[in-house]
């Protein structure tokens, strides 16, 4: 299934959930209403859910002249993986992590934040900018940032039928508040298990395209066991504040509580690792070269 496919049926499905809820909530009309907000939604998502995304994150751009050495590497790698070049952004939070979004190639952006440049070494940075790059080739930024806007909007409204139910009477045709309870558990809850399924296939594929890209799988399996030991100890604020866009990073942002756990965006970083070093044993490493200086600004660690 192509990217722009695979995104259609997707977006096509969280409508029918927003749909339903639409119905719990106001009958046919709430269902009519529902769907003229949730093609309004998609139509918004399609074209400006990147933006959103970063602006929700706390992204800023950096140019050439305020990171040269970041810039450029990824500059050499999206050369490799035969991509233009991307934006490129950095987010005001010490928890080691990165992410991807942009409808196409050609409006793409990397986002990483100050906490993974300081955590990795310039191999490590180059091979999860390559996952990223990878993200970005395989065309899953659209689908996985308009799932996120859907999904956060969709656990919005599971809210207001909470809500709805408990203060809004009862409709005994519509199932009353027991309807408006399964639906406020059920539709995020569904969401949910549709960026889990999704992330979990598609970062099995980034990890494998994104070691081909910087040439070392080794230095990527290296950057993900730092990663997902670090992140867990640092709180990323504009990540808990907007959950849904968690499936978007290289490794989960929110803390792993047990139903973080229980609805786990990511594969098992163990699993990940070890496919990266099962491919390392037919792989013949190349070097992304250092533009700023031997080593590059984050030297070896």
């Amino acid at each position: 299934m192509t990217g722009n496919l695979r995104t259609f049926v997707l977006m096509a499905a969280l409508t029918a959930l927003v749909m339903g809820m639409g119905y719990l909530l106001g009958g046919q009309g709430g269902a009519v209403i529902a769907l003229v907000i949730a093609g309004a939604g998609n139509v918004f998502a399609w074209w400006n859910s990147d933006k959103m995304v970063l602006r929700q994150q706390g992204a800023h751009p950096v140019t050439r002249q305020q990171a040269p050495e970041l810039v450029d590497m990824v500059a050499e790698l999206a050369q490799r993986a035969g991509l233009p070049m991307p934006a490129v952004y950095v987010l005001e939070t010490e928890q080691p992590n990165a992410f991807a979004t942009g409808r196409n190639p050609e409006n793409a952006a990397v986002a990483v934040t100050q906490g993974i440049m300081r955590v990795l070494n310039r191999d490590e940075l180059a091979g999860v900018i390559a996952h990223e790059l990878a993200h970005i080739r395989h065309r899953d930024t659209l689908t996985m940032t308009v799932t996120a806007t859907m999904a956060g909007a969709i656990a919005m409204l599971g809210n207001m039928l909470m809500f709805s139910s408990m203060f809004g009477g009862r409709d005994d045709n519509r199932g009353g508040g027991l309807a408006g309870i399964l639906a406020m558990i059920f539709a995020p809850m569904a969401a949910g298990l549709v960026q889990m399924a999704i992330s979990r296939t598609r970062e099995y594929e980034a990890d494998r395209s994104g070691a081909r890209i910087c040439g070392q799988p080794m230095a990527l399996a290296s950057a993900l066991a730092k990663i997902s030991r670090a992140a867990g100890q640092v709180v990323n604020i504009p990540a808990e504040r907007n959950p849904a866009s968690a499936s978007m990073f290289i490794v989960n942002p929110l803390h792993a509580l047990r139903m973080d756990r229980l609805f786990a965006t990511h594969p098992p970083a163990e699993e990940r690792i070890a496919r990266l070093q099962a491919m390392a044993a037919d792989f013949a490493p190349s070097r992304v070269p250092a533009s700023g200086g031997p080593g590059g600004p984050w030297g070896a660690r």
